[in-house]
């Protein structure tokens, strides 16, 4: 399975501007800048994607996890932040912050807990990242 998407830019780093586009049409001609990313300007940038798609990944890894325990999640809502940071003179991700708030009715915290960590290491997209990753993850309703 092969998923894609395309990035144009126009002009320098500091002035210029571009789009993002996936193929799937979610996402078209998205406007991204170096304002977006390093301001407070308009539009998305680079990290706020990762952050979106280490988000939905680490939820969907957690909701197989939860299923293969027998377990049904009522619901599940993670937030990521990543940090770019400048490192060694350069600009560089040095981390993907998980935070998990769970409502799993009837689940034990051990349960949880192997869950969590399970999913974590093994999303597709974890795996990708060269990073230092870290996960909050509470329960609620247990």
């Amino acid at each position: 399975m092969k998923r894609s998407a395309q990035a144009r830019w126009q002009g320098d780093l500091k002035t210029g501007f571009g789009s993002i586009s996936t193929a799937s049409g979610v996402l078209s001609d998205v406007a991204y800048s170096f304002h977006s990313r390093f301001e407070q300007g308009k539009g998305t940038n680079p990290e706020e994607l990762l952050a979106a798609a280490h988000a939905g990944c680490f939820t969907m890894a957690l909701s197989n996890q939860l299923a293969q325990a027998g377990i049904k999640a009522e619901s599940l809502e993670t937030n990521c932040t990543i940090t770019l940071e400048q490192k060694d003179g350069a600009f560089a991700i040095t981390e993907s912050r998980l935070e998990l708030k769970a409502r799993i009715p009837g689940a034990t915290q051990e349960a949880f807990d192997k869950a969590t960590q399970a999913a974590k290491a093994g999303c597709p997209v974890s795996k990708l990242y060269n990073t230092n990753i870290t996960l909050n993850a509470q329960l609620e309703g247990a």
